[in-house]
């Protein structure tokens, strides 16, 4: 967005005409992902991120798999014996019948081979909503491996490139969970032989067999004597052994599958003085009810029956929030989304999902964080559609999405508090978090960014159309400041879709500014002048000044970035007049920067320092602390040049600190730049170097050109003057 702290970037990447590329250093860290422009210097980071250690908790009662698991051992011994390639194993079957949790189990056991991590993601390729994409999957990897997002690139295949480049030399254990087809897994797929992948799928994923020389795991339903067994760890193997022919019956009509085995055996472990042969009876009679839906071919003809026998027995208040679970867009989900979606406040909610996870009918992957299979997901579709009247089900979803809305808003307000306010909807009845500080924030976002995605979409397809456009403006400066650039534009094009079916000119105005950002960032200035110049239209019609100063300011600085100095200094001025008669302070103050920038790159130093002096002004006092230390990055030089480098190298010094408190990583790399320049320049030639060398380390972790010179000023001093 036009008034976020990443709205003034700087060109830092290399220049044409170099040649003669160098390489130094360790191959294991930095890497070239695409066109080189200069030296690159592999180097290992001071602060390497610890080994990523991703994942999910194993499952309980574990039977039957040996066979399986011997397969997957036999390849790893293979792998680990010095093969050229990297080791893939698919494991295919049915939903239901234990493909995860094979993966999961194995790998955990196996995890201690592999010492530079593991790696896990849910493709979500039967689940609700979208699948995840490759370049989503690839982007939570990076980061796991340390990857700022800022360096993340937005081509698949670069991330790609970049993630087998990092994966180069190392040894770790990458399982891909639900993937719906071979070209939604290839990319992730890592290149390095001490690397071992487990992908699970219902498809057989063939292309992988043939081109990557993936071994098929073919998982089928347990044995018999697995299902007993697997039934025995949970009700206790004496009660299977009183009974053993109801026991072999009640596996039978589970289909031996464990995920309905599981949901049987929980309800016969509640009820220890029943005998099983009346659970037996009971799952028969709810078999007959069920015989006109268990003959068609659908995903839950196998486990209907053994769902709806559960389901029936829980009380209505339970079988109420299960039903509504399902219309939740997205797997997983937390206490308070799930409060709002069944109007229940949260410690209700709470004690409900965790019923439901003790009767096997939902998951607690971690704490507080819960998950539907998506085959109890589908029957609870199923059965609120036929339980739920339409009002009922919408006014769910749109509590669920209100939720969601002022959730975000509220972390907005934390991370960006002068950035753009828009009307949201009622929120009277719901519970809603609130965040101590910009760190709590946004890690609820990278938590919560999926179901802000589903949400949306979501929004779209129940015809919520004010929450469709809202929800993308109030999420706007979390999806830029984490860089999920491709996810950006994306949600400003679902809420611009959404405004102009409202007829909302407001909507449709203040999606299309933060199109025109997102264009302007990606380096797209013909598209963001078209939008910035749809949003002014409107926004003057409206009388909306906050949007005609953010607009016209953004303007300016794709004028400044094509060296149109005055074509920019007259857009600055008038978003500056724009903001001073609205009384909009954080934007007069970013004119006011923006002006000071171009001064001083057209050598009016003095004046630079002055409009500087006044952006900084306006703000600490509202107060605003990352637009103050972003100030010193233009006052910082211009100090320096008027000789006042003392006050230059304070100014920085706070700056420096904002920014780490901010983990804004390609900032502090620009303060320690200008600090470096400062000391330079009062002969501090030593301390000079270090900052230099801090300065090209961020600058490689953000893989960035730039920090090969920085690392050639750092090992080498300056020549002395000639006398």
């Amino acid at each position: 967005m036009a008034d976020s702290p990443l709205a003034v970037p700087e060109n830092t990447g290399g220049g044409p005409g170099l040649t003669g590329n160098r390489y130094r250093g360790d191959a294991r860290t930095a890497v070239q992902v695409h066109n080189l422009h200069g030296d690159i210097r592999l180097g290992r980071a001071s602060s390497e991120p610890p080994a990523p250690r991703q994942l999910p908790l194993d499952v309980s009662g574990f039977v039957d798999r040996e066979d399986d698991q011997r397969v997957l051992d036999e390849l790893l011994a293979a792998g680990s014996s010095g093969g050229s390639t990297v080791v893939v194993s698919a494991i295919a079957g049915a939903p239901g019948v234990g493909k995860t949790a094979l993966a999961i189990h194995w790998a955990r056991r196996r995890r201690d081979r592999f010492p530079d991590g593991d790696l896990y993601v849910d493709m979500r390729g039967y689940g609700p909503g979208l699948p995840l994409t490759a370049d989503d999957a690839l982007g939570g990897f990076l980061r796991a491996l340390g990857v700022p997002a800022e360096a993340i690139p937005e081509d698949v295949g670069q991330r790609a490139a970049l993630y087998r480049s990092i994966l180069d030399g190392r040894s770790l254990l990458v399982v891909i969970d639900n993937a719906a087809s071979t070209a939604a897994v290839r990319p992730l797929l890592p290149a390095s032989p001490g690397c071992f992948a487990v992908i699970t799928s219902r498809s057989r994923l063939a292309g992988l067999a043939t081109r990557e020389g993936a071994t098929r795991v073919t998982l089928d339903i347990l044995s018999p004597e697995g299902a007993v067994e697997l039934l025995g760890q949970v009700i206790g193997h004496d009660r299977v052994a009183a009974e053993p022919e109801a026991a072999l019956r009640l596996a039978e009509l589970c289909g031996h599958l464990p995920l309905a085995l599981r949901v049987v055996a929980e309800h016969a472990a509640s009820r220890p003085c029943l005998p099983l042969s009346g659970l037996l009876d009971a799952l028969s009679a709810e078999l007959h009810r069920l015989d006109a839906l268990a003959d068609r071919e659908d995903e839950l003809s196998d486990v209907r029956t053994v769902f709806s026998w559960s389901y029936r027995t829980l009380d209505p208040d339970l079988r109420r929030t299960f039903r509504l679970l399902g219309l939740h867009p997205a797997p997983e989900f937390g206490i308070g989304a799930a409060a709002a979606l069944t109007g229940t406040d949260e410690r209700t909610t709470a004690r409900r999902l965790r019923d439901l996870t003790s009767a096997h009918l939902l998951q607690e992957p971690k704490d507080g964080r819960f998950r539907l299979h998506d085959l109890l997901r589908a029957y609870a579709l199923e059965r609120t559609t036929a339980e739920d009247a339409q009002h009922v089900r919408t006014q769910a979803v749109r509590q669920l999405l209100s939720w969601y809305l002022h959730t975000t808003d509220n972390g907005r307000k934390v991370i960006l508090p002068y950035s753009h306010e828009i009307p949201l909807v009622p929120a009277e009845q719901l519970s809603l978090p609130r965040f101590p500080d910009a760190t709590h924030a946004m890690e609820w976002f990278e938590r919560e960014r999926p179901n802000l995605l589903a949400a949306i979409r979501q929004a779209l397809e129940f015809g919520q159309y004010d929450i469709a456009w809202k929800l993308p403006v109030v999420a706007d400066g979390f999806f830029e400041l984490g860089s999920h650039r491709a996810d950006w534009t994306r949600i400003h094009q679902h809420g611009l879709e959404a405004a102009q079916a409202l007829g909302d000119a407001l909507g449709e105005a203040s999606n299309l500014i933060c199109l025109g950002d997102a264009a302007w960032c990606g380096g797209r200035h013909e598209e963001a002048v078209e939008y910035y110049h749809r949003t002014l239209d409107i926004a003057r019609d409206l009388g909306d000044t906050w949007l005609e100063g953010f607009t016209l300011r953004g303007l300016g600085l794709i004028h400044e970035e094509r060296d149109e100095r005055e074509g920019a200094n007259t857009l600055f001025r008038s978003a500056l007049d724009v903001f001073r008669e609205a009384g909009w302070r954080r934007g007069e103050g970013m004119a006011l920067l923006s002006l000071s920038r171009s001064a001083l790159a057209q050598g009016g130093i003095e004046h630079a320092v002055t409009l500087g002096e006044q952006a900084t002004g306006i703000f600490e006092a509202l107060p605003d602390e990352w637009s103050t230390a972003w100030t010193a990055l233009t006052l910082g030089p211009a100090l320096r040049r008027l000789g006042h480098t003392a006050e230059a190298e304070a100014r920085l010094n706070r700056a420096i600190d904002t920014f780490v408190r901010f983990s804004d990583q390609q900032s502090q790399a620009m303060a320690w730049e200008a600090h470096a320049e400062v000391l330079e320049a009062v002969g501090n030639h030593s301390d000079a170097r270090q900052s230099w060398a801090k300065a090209a380390e961020l600058y490689e972790l953000l893989r960035n050109d730039k920090a090969t010179e920085l690392y050639e000023r750092a090992a080498h001093p300056p020549l002395p003057p000639e006398h």
